[in-house]
């Protein structure tokens, strides 16, 4: 039998508040399996009111693991996704290649090609000389749909040359006809030679022809293949 000294040595007052508190929460390590993976497995006990936290722990274990799988195989899906459409972009480059009307091509060829449903140059109005010289007119291409002062910078961001969207805003300013249509977008920054904010948009139904992952390089090139077009 322990001395009263020996007793007071083993009595850990963080323990038994520890221990309180699962006896005042009894489904706390229910409501937060991530916890099993830290603590040390006991001897499997069986009785009519006695917790198996090894099956616990294994369950929070195989849970853990299924999440990992599907994200892995979400990864693998992405990625296929992505060189799809840098097979698609390249298409696409090929058809701004020999077009003479870049705007219309970009409009009317590309969005098969990429398999989106829209896809149009929108620049903001810039006095210039770049397209429309000495008459005093915006420094825009012909064919190009114009946006308010500020709308490139507010979509683009910081130092971005391209970006997926999986929540699309100002839809129809920015897909016009085609905006019920789409549910997730690309914006395309287009660096034209003059200055003049440009971007290529793309609006896409199926998630899979604009995959967040692996994109905006591809994208990015993209862009700086019709600015390249545009100064032809």
């Amino acid at each position: 039998m322990k001395t009263t000294a020996a007793a007071s040595l083993d009595y850990d007052p963080v323990a038994e508040e520890v221990a309180a508190f699962l006896v005042a929460n009894p489904d706390f390590l229910v409501r937060r399996p991530d916890l099993y993976r830290a603590l040390t497995p006991p001897r499997r006990v069986h009785g009519e009111n006695l917790a198996d936290h090894m099956v616990a722990m294994v369950a929070a274990e195989r849970a853990r693991l299924r999440a990992l799988q599907a994200e892995m195989q979400a990864v693998l899906d992405e990625g296929r996704a992505g060189t799809g459409l840098a097979l698609r972009v390249r298409l696409a480059v090929l058809a701004l290649m020999r077009a003479r009307d870049i705007p219309e091509t970009i409009a009317q060829e590309l969005p098969p090609l990429l398999r989106v449903e829209a896809c149009e140059l929108l620049a903001e109005p810039r006095p210039g000389p770049a397209y429309n010289r000495g008459r005093g007119e915006t420094a825009v291409p012909h064919g190009v749909r114009l946006l308010p002062e500020g709308t490139v910078a507010r979509l683009m961001g910081s130092g971005r040359d391209a970006r997926i969207r999986t929540e699309v805003t100002d839809a129809e300013l920015l897909h016009a006809e085609a905006a019920p249509l789409v549910t997730r977008d690309a914006v395309v920054k287009v660096p034209l030679w003059c200055g003049t904010p440009c971007v290529l948009m793309l609006g896409a139904r199926d998630a899979a022809a604009l995959p967040a992952r692996q994109s905006v390089q591809t994208l990015a090139f993209l862009g700086r293949a019709v600015a390249a077009a545009l100064a032809r």
